[in-house]
Order: C-alpha cells, then sequence, then structure tokens
C-alpha cells in the first residue's frame, strides 16, 4: 500500500476533519496502573529506594510520551529509521558479552553509575519497527515462504544476542513479537504449522546446547512445581501462595505479609503481581486486568485507524508486545508458567521497560494524529490481502 501524500501535520483527520489528539483513555488508564505499582512496592516501614526511583523514571517516561505523541512521526516509516534500530540494537547486545554487568547470573545491563540500562527493551521496539517496514511493503505476497524465513532472520538475530545473555524471558518476547506480527501479516496455516515444528525443534536444541542450568530448573520446577520449593522452585512457591492469600478482597494496603515480611523475593519487579494480588485480592486483579484491557483496546483500534500497513503492522506489535509481557508475568506469579524475568508492563520495577513502554505508546498516539476512518472489510483485504 501507497503512503499517504505529503501534508502539513494536522491533528485533524484527513476524510472527516474531526480532531484526533491525544487519546486520554488510553493514557488514563496507565496512570492507576503506575500508581498501584509503586504502592506495592513503597515500604511503610523501611526503605523506599524502589518507590523513589522508579517514581522519577515514571515522570520521564511520561515526559516523553508527551514529546513524542505531538511530534510528526511519520519519519520512522522511512527504511533508514528501521533499519538504523536494529542495528543499534544488534551492536548494543553485542556489547553486553565484554561490558555488560552480571546480575541474577545473567548480562543483560550497562552499569552507567547513577542508573542502568538493559538493551534488550530497545531491541523489542526495533523489531516491531523493523517487521512493520518489511511486511508492509510485502502484505500482498506474504503467503510466499521466503518473506516468513527473511522475517524470521531479522527476529533469529536478536532473538540469539538476548538468549546468549543469557535473558530467557526477553528472547521469548522477541520470538512472540515476531509470530505474533506474522500471524497478523496472512501467514498461512501450512506455513504456521512449519514454523511450530520448526519452533519445537529449536527448543530441544536450546535444551541441549543452549540454555543454562539454572533456565533448565525453573522449566523442570516448573513441570513438578513441588520437587524443589526450598531450591530452584522456591520463588514460584512464595508467589502463589501471596496470590491465593489474597482471596477476594485481600490484606490491604501494606499488609501483604508474604512481601513486606521478605517471604517473597523480587516483589518489587519479577513477582510485582503476586504482592498486588495479595494485598488488592481478586477484586483488584480484576480491575488491574480492566485498565490493561482498555490499553489494549486503544493500541488496537488507533492501529486499525492508520493511515498506512506501516501503523497497522506497528500497532499490532505494541498490543503482542503488551499482551506477551502480561501473561508470561501473571503466568509465572500463578505458577502456570516457569519462572523468566518478565516485568509486568508499567507496574514492575525498572527504568528502561518503563521508558520503552511509553515509547512505544507514544508512537502509536501519534500515529493517531494522522488516522483514517477504517472500514473492518476494507482493512482486512486491504492489510492481510489474499490467503
Amino acid at each position: 500500500m501507497n503512503s499517504l501524500p505529503p501534508q502539513s501535520h494536522s491533528s485533524y483527520n484527513l476524510v472527516t476533519g474531526r480532531r484526533r489528539g491525544m487519546d486520554w483513555w488510553l493514557f488514563g488508564a496507565t496512570i492507576p496502573i503506575l500508581a498501584a505499582g509503586l504502592m506495592t512496592m513503597y515500604s511503610f516501614t523501611g526503605n523506599n529506594t524502589f518507590a523513589s526511583h522508579q517514581f522519577i523514571w515514571i515522570v520521564v517516561a511520561i515526559a516523553l510520551f508527551f514529546v513524542v505523541s505531538s511530534v510528526d512521526i511519520r519519519f520512522v516509516r522511512s527504511t533508514w529509521v528501521s533499519v538504523a534500530a536494529f542495528i543499534l540494537s544488534a551492536l548494543l547486545l553485542a556489547g553486553l558479552f565484554v561490558f555488560g554487568t552480571v546480575s541474577n547470573g545473567s548480562r543483560s545491563w550497562f552499569d552507567l553509575g547513577s542508573f542502568s540500562f538493559q538493551p534488550s527493551d530497545l531491541a523489542k521496539l526495533a523489531i516491531m519497527l523493523i517487521l512493520a517496514k518489511y511486511f508492509s511493503r510485502r502484505h500482498i505476497e506474504i503467503a510466499n515462504v521466503k518473506h516468513i524465513l527473511v522475517s524470521g532472520t531479522y527476529a533469529f538475530i536478536l532473538f540469539a544476542l538476548v538468549l546468549g545473555s543469557p535473558d530467557l524471558g526477553s528472547a521469548m518476547i522477541i520470538f512472540f513479537i515476531w509470530l505474533g506480527m506474522v500471524m497478523v501479516s496472512g501467514i498461512s496455516k501450512k506455513h504456521l504449522f512449519a514454523m511450530l515444528g520448526i519452533g519445537l525443534l529449536v527448543f530441544g536444541l536450546l535444551w541441549s546446547f543452549g540454555f543454562k542450568e539454572y533456565q533448565k530448573d525453573r522449566i523442570r520446577n516448573f513441570i513438578d512445581p513441588l520437587a524443589d520449593i526450598h531450591g530452584a522452585g522456591y520463588n514460584a512457591y512464595q508467589s502463589t501462595v501471596a496470590v491465593g492469600s489474597g482471596q477476594f478482597w485481600g490484606k490491604g494496603l501494606g499488609y501483604g505479609t508474604q512481601s513486606r515480611l521478605k517471604f517473597l523475593p523480587e516483589y518489587q519487579t519479577d513477582f510485582i503481581f503476586a504482592a498486588f494480588s495479595e494485598e488488592w485480592g481478586f477484586a483488584g486483579v480484576v480491575i488491574l486486568f480492566t485498565l490493561y484491557g482498555i490499553i489494549i483496546w486503544r493500541i488496537i483500534r488507533n492501529s486499525l485507524n492508520g493511515a498506512t500497513n506501516f501503523e497497522i503492522l506497528f500497532g499490532a506489535g505494541v498490543a503482542v508486545f503488551f499482551i506477551v509481557h502480561i501473561v508470561i508475568n501473571v503466568g509465572m506469579n500463578m505458577h502456570l508458567l516457569p519462572v523468566t524475568g518478565t516485568p509486568l508492563p508499567l507496574m514492575s520495577y525498572g527504568g528502561t521497560h518503563v521508558l520503552t513502554e511509553f515509547l512505544a505508546l507514544g508512537v502509536v498516539v501519534a500515529m493517531r494524529r494522522y488516522s483514517r476512518p477504517a472500514h473492518k472489510d476494507a482493512v482486512k483485504n486491504e492489510f492481510i490481502g489474499p490467503q
């Protein structure tokens, strides 16, 4: 599909003249989630370093969101932008092997003194950009397996570099972003089944030659939850206890014994959902999921009104990014998935991931400013193409 002709930057819809500015539904849904994260990691009796540092990152991230959402973002359609983001991400990931800081057995961070930087978050954004660019130019012939292999090569380069850190959680996010965008692009079912077969083969090879022993322990513990609750399975067991102890209404803010008494490790990062569930209960979890649902709904709606296929595909990638993060984090907190160290969007402690999330949302909102009204059948025929 061809891009729209050049025009002056405007926040008005090209057809109806209706003003399309800030998406307040999307932005408004992020605020309670951010607040819930801060309250969960806030200590009422001791050191509040996590909460105070995270508050600063949140202020910076929101400022970045408003700046990005207010500019003419159409320049990201250019090939050089996606290629530059991809190359920069690959170089930064490769640099971890030499300059990265080891933490919890993973060399995933650059320690810059006053703060740390995790390049795998940038890699997730880069893979969205380059796949959106690649598929937007080839959507009519997407059924050709060649394009599946080429796009898979882009994803595999970043996947392999992240996995080598080793950071299994972020590597899986990159894989699922690629898989989700490929499926949205119109892949044939026979190619999908072939990909699943290849995925199983790759997993077997990784188990034999790629995974570290602690990563294998996490998967073994997932299969047999009670095998080693004092060792590899301790975190997952404690998170399950925390989630269950919240019952319907929760124990109340500040009264989560599993997190406040330090039975639940990493309650401010990987297991913040368990700590939140203990204090807010099932009712709080329903509200949290509703807010996430609003964010994902707005991302999808804005992307379907995209001016070109690039916007639609990029929006699909952002939606997959949020969905997969939420599913994996909640799944590992409830012992439905192996522990992989995946943060919960907008809630878990960490500056890099919250900056990445608001940057991606800012781009989606900026694309909304030159969107078009889209009929769902027209979008399906134009975007997905023939099967």
